[in-house]
This record gives structure tokens, sequence and C-alpha cells, in this order.
């Protein structure tokens, strides 16, 4: 258990279901609820991977165990220095990977992910 916030990344839950594990208890079994964050791009990013009612309604299940991180103190500017920095180091990531990048920055020192 840590007492630090964990941002968890779409992939973490995806990674869970496809596998046929529960994306809620899992965390939970390394992490307090209070410790883990998401953000409206991991909802949004979920969702789109969902085509069932009662995947969808576990998704609000397990959004609901989290905090929801304040992308309103993301600013525009926060995400397009980032942008620019990482691609004149050669890293050219998908925007969504930003936004989250620029979260974790503001919001959690840690992410959840099984991206590289």
């Amino acid at each position: 258990m840590t007492s630090e916030s964990i941002l968890v990344d779409s992939n973490a839950f995806m990674d869970c279901m496809k596998g046929g594990r529960d994306p809620i208890r899992e965390p939970l079994t390394q992490f307090d609820s209070a410790d883990l964050v998401t953000c409206g791009v991991t909802k949004v990013e979920v969702l789109r991977d969902i085509k069932s009612l009662k995947a969808k309604a576990q998704l609000e299940e397990y959004v609901s165990v989290m905090r929801f991180a304040n992308t309103h103190s993301i600013s525009r500017d926060d995400v397009w220095n980032l942008v620019w920095k990482l691609d004149r180091d050669g890293k050219v990531l998908p925007l969504t990977d930003i936004v989250l990048a620029t979260c974790v920055l503001k919001e959690a020192p840690w992410i959840l992910t099984s991206d590289h």
C-alpha cells in the first residue's frame, strides 16, 4: 500500500477486462482506493473500447472508487510545452498520452500502466 496518488491508465483497466480479471478488485489488492486517480481522458479511452452495457456499468463502478484528477489545473500551455519538449527529444507520443502525462505531473507522482 502507498500513501501517494497513482493515476490509473486506461490500458490497466482494459488489460484486466481482456484477461478476464476484475478491473476493480485487482488494483485494490495492491493500493488503497484513496490512492487511485483517474481523469476524463482515461474514462473516454476505456469507453471507446467497451461494447456491452455490463462492461460500461463495470467501468462506472471502477471509476467510482477513484478520485478524479482536477484536469482544470492543466493548461493548454502545459500540454503544448510537454509535447514540444518530448518531440525535440525524439519521443513522439499520442496526444492522449501527453494529456495523461501532464495530469500525472500535476496530480499524481505515479502511473499504473502497461505501456512502455
